[in-house]
């Protein structure tokens, strides 16, 4: 590999995210939920008892028509989520965006330049392919080890094939999947429902690189005798977010445009084999350690706030393990996150899988799965194997698919505990092997307390109120407490210690619509204030 030098003069082409700090018409479409979610989204939040809130609002279009009105950078994504949008052109040009009145912040994926106004002349500029550690191995093979290191047999032999459960597949390309025979199974059953190719803004989401129609056949490839995915009877969107050639940050802000439209389409898991820490194609844009703390990229945002909505996320945790920074990258360390590092056929550790744990002391990767010589399909339809994390990521969101099958009234956070509890190492986890290779027929049998249901009987009034709100919940909940934030997302009270029926002061707010938090030790519940 070459490595070149460019020297950049202070018009250089920049990466940043600019954040906005409002939303433009929220009650309408809270009385219209349809108009920003599908019914199957809404359905998947009723289950779930996820309530609705800022996050789920647009981003004011009328914010970026006004920015765009700078001459010198170009809008390349945007983020509901995290009411921001990525830009991309000249520093002086997207630092002038400060000045409006809307932008709450402008953050540079270089770091050095939130802290300074002045701009490094010369950084290192690298080529970069980003699947080279993924090696394909042109070999005949059969895919029975892979799911049954898992038991993931037994759940197919119940018929828990991922029927009526949507997994996105977030990667760099699917070239093939339209017509390769392997997939002509879901092909034939209508189970690609769709996608879109954000890296060139397009429709066309069978192009780009080959790595997603990879990852894609260890979950719905299907040729008898040779290749049985994880979950061959799932309905799949395919989205395009990564550069295969180019490692820059707008992939994160591709990735999370693109969970934002899996949570809209009414999506059940997430599955991504994309990470994002070093190597990118400018250096300067590289994370460290200290940012794997698990909200820290932006990706990891997203993610957290995917999993908020119901989805499952499940990421590989790279193939680092035998480099100088060995440890897992984003999404993976997010603290929502189902991490996935690899084994090989004996159920061996691989010595290229990354390891934990998080910057911040956490176990990742959370659970292993086979990754070296996995049994999957190219896009012309050979059966090939590979390696690489990449793998052992999506045959695990398969068997999540076929588990929540076989319990679909599970909240996403049960489905995630019981794949974990149901790992060799659930006793002992530790920071090369996470809590284990899960047993999915274990799994079937973990049964969890039944949960009373205390929504109805914790209550927060009068509402609307003029100057005070009264909790009232039962005795029995502990540390308690209420956080008020504004319409922009801005926390503006918190009272701790709550005690039944004690009234809380809104007199040093302003009238308008807040949004309430309430915890307990056991409990939690959302909801909307208006103040008089």
């Amino acid at each position: 590999m070459f490595s070149f030098f460019i020297c950049f003069a202070v018009s250089a082409q920049e990466e940043a995210w600019v954040y906005f700090n409002a939303k433009a018409n929220e009650q309408s479409y809270y009385d219209a939920p349809l108009t920003m979610l599908s019914q199957r989204a809404l359905d998947r939040r009723i289950a779930q008892k996820i309530t609705l809130d800022f996050k789920d609002i647009p981003i004011n279009s009328n914010f970026i028509t006004e920015v765009k009105k700078t001459e010198g950078f170009t809008v390349m994504a945007q983020s509901k989520w995290l009411n921001a949008i990525h830009v991309r052109g000249d520093v002086t040009a997207i630092r002038s965006l400060k000045n409006h009145v809307f932008v709450d912040k402008v953050v540079f994926a270089n770091k050095t330049l939130n802290l300074s106004s002045k701009i490094a002349k010369t950084v290192k500029v690298k080529p970069t392919d980003k699947t080279k550690n993924t090696k394909v191995n042109f070999a005949y093979g059969v895919s029975e080890n892979q799911i049954k290191m898992l038991n993931g047999d037994v759940l197919h032999q119940q018929n828990y094939t991922g029927s009526g459960k949507i997994i996105a597949v977030l990667d760099s390309g699917f070239p093939g999947v339209n017509t390769a025979g392997p997939f002509s199974r879901i092909r034939d059953n209508n189970k690609i429902l769709g996608g879109y190719n954000f890296v060139a803004h397009s429709a066309n989401f069978y192009s780009g690189g080959t790595h997603g129609t990879y990852v894609l056949s260890s979950m719905a490839g299907f040729k008898e005798n040779t290749l049985v995915g994880t979950a061959p009877d799932a309905s799949y969107y395919l989205f395009v977010t990564e550069d295969g050639v180019d490692e820059n940050p707008v992939e994160e802000s591709y990735w999370v445009q693109a969970a934002e439209k899996a949570d809209s389409l009414g999506v059940d898991i997430i599955t991504t084999s994309l990470g994002y820490f070093k190597d990118h194609t400018n250096p300067a844009y590289d994370y460290t350690y200290s940012d794997m703390s698990g909200d820290a990229t932006f990706v990891s945002k997203g993610a957290n706030i995917a999993f908020s909505k119901g989805m499952m996320v499940i990421a590989s945790g790279g193939n680092e393990g035998t480099t100088s920074e060995p440890h897992i990258g984003s999404p993976a360390d997010a603290f929502s996150v189902l991490a996935v590092g690899a084994v090989n056929n004996a159920g061996t550790r691989v010595s290229f899988s990354s390891i934990g744990p998080s910057y911040d002391g956490r176990i990742k990767p959370d659970v292993m799965a086979q990754g070296q010589s996995a049994v999957l399909s190219d896009e012309n339809g050979n059966i090939v194997t590979a390696s690489g994390t990449s793998f052992s990521g999506p045959i695990i969101a398969g068997m999540v698919a076929c588990l929540w099958q076989a319990f679909p009234n599970k909240t996403n956070q049960e489905i995630k505990d019981m794949v974990i509890r149901s790992s060799s190492k659930y006793t002992n986890p530790n920071n090369e092997f996470g809590y284990g290779i899960p047993n999915f027929s274990l799994a079937l049998g973990i049964v969890f307390p039944e949960i009373e249901d205390f929504s109805e009987s914790v209550k927060v009034y009068p509402n609307p109120t003029s100057n005070f709100i009264h909790v009232d919940f039962p005795e029995s909940f502990k540390n308690g407490r209420v956080m008020v934030y504004s319409a922009f997302g801005k926390k503006v009270l918190e009272h701790e210690s709550l005690v039944p029926i004690e009234a809380i002061s809104l007199e040093s707010l302003t009238s308008g619509i807040y949004y309430y938090k309430l915890e307990f030790n056991t409990f939690s519940k959302t909801g909307k204030i208006i103040k008089l």
